[in-house]
C-alpha cells in the first residue's frame, strides 16, 4: 500500500506490518536496519521497487508495473516472493521473542488521581489473590502483585512484553472497576524495570506517602508478601522484589529515623480535626469513630494522645473494641453496633470514618436529618480516611456539615522541613545501595536459561552416541555393563559441563563480576548457537496463549 512520503508492507499471517517513512536523509538512513534478504528502495516522490537477494524485482503495489520496472518470469517471482515473506515473518517473530521480560508497575496514587477515581479502582485485601490469578491469566503477564491502599492502587507485574503487558493490565483494571480505559490512562503512571523497583523501594520507605516516613505503608507492603504466599502468580521475581522493598523500608526507618516526628494518615486526620476546632472547644467535643480496624485503632490512639478522654466507637463486632478498651484503660470508650450508626452520629460533633465497606455509610439524605452539632463546634466535621470513601461527596453540599477526605491531608503537616529533607537524602542513599544489589540479582537471572539450554544441548549431542554404544553392546552385554556405560556417560557429561557452569554462576562463589558472567553467557550462546533454540520467552508466550484458548 502506497502512502504519502512512505509505504507499508503487509505480510499475510503476520499480525504486524513493517512500516517506514521517508526522511531527509534518503533511503540509506534506514536501509542498513532492514533485513538483509529484503531491501526497499524509494524516493520521497515515488515508490519504486522491492529488491530481493536473488535480484528479482517486484512491485509491491497491486497495479500494472511501470515501464522502468523489471520483472522476471512468474514462477521465479512467486518463489522469491514466498521466500522473502517467510523471511520477513521470521525476522519479526525473532525481534518479538528476543524481547526480555520486564518488571512493570501500572499505578494511580494520591499524586496522580483524585480519590473519586482511586476508590473505584481499589481492591480489598481479601481479593488480592484472585486479582493476581486473573492478571496472570493474561497472555503477556507472568507474575503479579497488587498494592491497594487509601493513597494508591498499584499493580506490579512481570510482563513478557512491555507494550502488550501494559495494554492488558489497563484493560483488566477497566473491566473490574468500570472506569473507562481513557480515564485510567489520564491518571495512571507507568514505570519499567529499574524505575519500577526504585518506586517500590521509595513507597516502602515512606518517601512517596502524603506524610513523609509514615509507617503504615511498610506494614501494607509486608501484607502483600504475606498474602501472596501460596499464590502461583506471586512468583520468584515479584516476591523477591517486595521482600527487598521491606528490607529497604526497615533500613530507612532504623538508620535515618525518618519517621521520628512524622505522622501517619490516622494522626494527620486527628491533627486536621484539631486545626478545624478551637482549643477551647476540643475538650468538650463529642467524638465518634466509625470502624475499629487498623486505621480506626490508630485514630483512637492519636485522639487519646491529644487529650480525648471519651469517645463512641461504632463497629460491626464488639471484640476489636473490647481489645482496644483493655489497652487504653484510662479512657471511656463506648461501643455501639453498626445499626446505631445514625443515632450515634446525631450525638457527635466530630466523626472519623475508617471502614472497608465499598458503599458509603453517610449520604446526603442521612446527614440532613441529623440535628445540628453543638454551638461551640458549629458545623459537624466528617473526616473520612477510607478508600472507597465512607462519606458521600454529596454530604459536603450541606451547610451543617464539613467533609474532609484523605486528599485533604496533603497540607496538614509541614514542620521540620529541613530535617526531613536531610533524612530523605540519607534514605535515597540507602535505596540506591539496595537498588544496585537488586538489579545485580535480576541480571544474574539471565544466565539461568543459558545454563539450562547448554545442558540440553550437551545431552542432545551425547544421547545419540550413547544409543549407538548401547546398540553395539546389544543383548550380549550384561545389565551391569550397560549401567556402567550409562554412568560413564553421565559422569563425562557432568565433567564437561562443570567448567562452563562455574563461569555462569552468580552466587558469589567466584571472583567474577556480573559483567564478566554475562559475557561468558553470551560467548557460550555464540559458540554453541544456543540462541537458535526457541527462546524461553517464546515458550512462555505460546504456553499462555494455548492455555487461554482452552
Amino acid at each position: 500500500m502506497a502512502a504519502a512520503g512512505g509505504f507499508a508492507i503487509s505480510v499475510p499471517d503476520l499480525k504486524t506490518s513493517a512500516k517506514f517513512t521517508s526522511s531527509s536523509n534518503g533511503p540509506s538512513s534506514y536501509l542498513a536496519n532492514f533485513p538483509s534478504h529484503l531491501r526497499v528502495l524509494h524516493t520521497p516522490s515515488q515508490l519504486k521497487t522491492v529488491v530481493y537477494e536473488r535480484r528479482v524485482l517486484l512491485n509491491p503495489r497491486c497495479e500494472a508495473p511501470s515501464g522502468n520496472t523489471i520483472l522476471s518470469n512468474d514462477v521465479e517471482s512467486k518463489a522469491s516472493s514466498v521466500s522473502a515473506l517467510q523471511n520477513l515473518k521470521t525476522s519479526a517473530a525473532d525481534r518479538y521473542t528476543k524481547e526480555r521480560s520486564s518488571i512493570v508497575v501500572v499505578g494511580l496514587n494520591v499524586h496522580t488521581a483524585p480519590v473519586n477515581v482511586r476508590e473505584k479502582l481499589s481492591i480489598p485485601e481479601a481479593q488480592w489473590p484472585r486479582a493476581i490469578d486473573e492478571l496472570c491469566g493474561l497472555n503477556h503477564i507472568e507474575e503479579a502483585a497488587v498494592l491497594s491502599t487509601c493513597n494508591r492502587m498499584e499493580i506490579y507485574v512481570v510482563a513478557l512484553s512491555q507494550h502488550r503487558g501494559v495494554k492488558e493490565v489497563t484493560e483488566w483494571m477497566s473491566k473490574v472497576s468500570g472506569v473507562p480505559v481513557s480515564e485510567i490512562c489520564q491518571h495512571r503512571f507507568l514505570l519499567y524495570n529499574k524505575d519500577a523497583t526504585r518506586h517500590l523501594f521509595e513507597v516502602s520507605a515512606g518517601l512517596d506517602s502524603i506524610v513523609l516516613g509514615e509507617g503504615q505503608i511498610l506494614a501494607q507492603v509486608k501484607q502483600v508478601v504475606n498474602g501472596g504466599q501460596g499464590v502461583p502468580g506471586f512468583g520468584r521475581k515479584i516476591s523477591e522484589l517486595f521482600k527487598r522493598a521491606i528490607t529497604v523500608g526497615k533500613r530507612v526507618r532504623s538508620e535515618t529515623k525518618i519517621s521520628t516526628g512524622s505522622v501517619s494518615v490516622s494522626s494527620a486526620a486527628v491533627q486536621l480535626a484539631l486545626m478545624k476546632i478551637s482549643a477551647s472547644s476540643y475538650a468538650s467535643a463529642r467524638v465518634l469513630v466509625v470502624g475499629a480496624g487498623k486505621m480506626g485503632k490508630l485514630v483512637i490512639k492519636h485522639l487519646v494522645a491529644k487529650g480525648c478522654k471519651r469517645m463512641v466507637v461504632v463497629n460491626r463486632t464488639e471484640d476489636k473494641v473490647a481489645a482496644i478498651c483493655e489497652e487504653l484503660k484510662d479512657v471511656e470508650i463506648v461501643y455501639q453496633p453498626l445499626l446505631e450508626l445514625l443515632t450515634c452520629a446525631a450525638e457527635a460533633d466530630v466523626v472519623f470514618t475508617s471502614t472497608a465497606t465499598e458503599t458509603p455509610l453517610f449520604l446526603k439524605e442521612h446527614v440532613q436529618t441529623l440535628p445540628r452539632a453543638s454551638s461551640q463546634i458549629g458545623q459537624r466535621l466528617f473526616i473520612d480516611i477510607s478508600v472507597p470513601r465512607n462519606v458521600g461527596s454529596c454530604v459536603s453540599d450541606l451547610e451543617a456539615a464539613c467533609v474532609y477526605n484523605v486528599d485533604d491531608l496533603k497540607g496538614v503537616i509541614a514542620a521540620n522541613k529541613e530535617d526531613r529533607f536531610r533524612k530523605v537524602m540519607e534514605a535515597q542513599e540507602i535505596i540506591e545501595q539496595e537498588l544496585k544489589e537488586c538489579e545485580a540479582w535480576k541480571e544474574s537471572l539471565e544466565t539461568v536459561p543459558t545454563m539450562k539450554t547448554l545442558r540440553s544441548c550437551f545431552e542432545r549431542i551425547t544421547a545419540p552416541e550413547l544409543d549407538k554404544c548401547m546398540s553395539k553392546i546389544g543383548n550380549d552385554g550384561s545389565e551391569k555393563v550397560k549401567r556402567a556405560v550409562y554412568a560413564l556417560h553421565v559422569g563425562m557429561l557432568k565433567k564437561l559441563l562443570h567448567g562452563p557452569m562455574q563461569h555462569l554462576r552468580c552466587d558469589g562463589s567466584g571472583n567474577r563480576s556480573l559483567d564478566e558472567t554475562l559475557e561468558n553467557a553470551r560467548a557460550l550462546n555464540r559458540i554453541y548457537e544456543l540462541e537458535t533454540e526457541i527462546s524461553v520467552l517464546e515458550q512462555k508466550i505460546r504456553a499462555k496463549m494455548e492455555q487461554n484458548q482452552k
